[in-house]
């Protein structure tokens, strides 16, 4: 689990349920696909999501990587996406925030070296959120934290060729 996920007392851990998120593209623990990072098209990878409560009303995506020399690399925040169970190859509906490349659009895998985990985190939320589009990471953790009522992730892997 990250830094931030069910450690918080304020996330009432005790009450997420689990989502099951897949992906086409790659296994749980398993390769990322070039066209999924720097080296490829930098795409984002499809997702699939189960076990959404009915109560959900919108979803958060984080995207990131524990394994950066500089602590946890965000690659991508998105939230207030619709409910839904499929979020296609480079499509996702919602507000996206700032990551540390300082953009706003999915940045894939990128390590500079060694393999790193990256981890595709989606939350169920009670409620939308009311952020500023410059939104950054934190700011997005402790709006959402009294709103979790789902947690899942999907962890892949990537290393360059050197």
């Amino acid at each position: 689990m990250s830094d931030f996920t069910l450690h918080n007392e304020a996330t009432r851990a005790v009450d997420f349920k689990p989502l099951k998120v897949n992906s086409t593209a790659f296994n749980n623990d398993g390769m990322i696909p070039v066209a999924f990072t720097c080296d490829g098209s930098n795409i984002s990878p499809p997702l699939d999501i189960d076990h959404i409560p009915e109560e959900a009303k919108c979803l958060v995506l984080i995207v990131d990587d524990p394994d950066a020399s500089v602590g946890t690399w965000v690659h991508w925040i998105v939230w207030n996406i619709p409910v839904t169970h499929h979020i296609k190859e480079n499509q996702v509906h919602g507000i996206k925030g700032m990551n540390d490349f300082q953009q706003y659009d999915y940045s894939g895998p990128c390590p500079p070296s060694g393999t790193h985990h990256y981890f595709y985190k989606v939350y169920a939320l009670d409620a939308l959120l009311n952020l500023p589009a410059n939104t950054r990471k934190p700011q997005l953790e402790k709006e959402m934290s009294k709103h979790i009522i789902a947690f899942g992730e999907l962890v892949g892997l990537y290393k360059r060729d050197q």
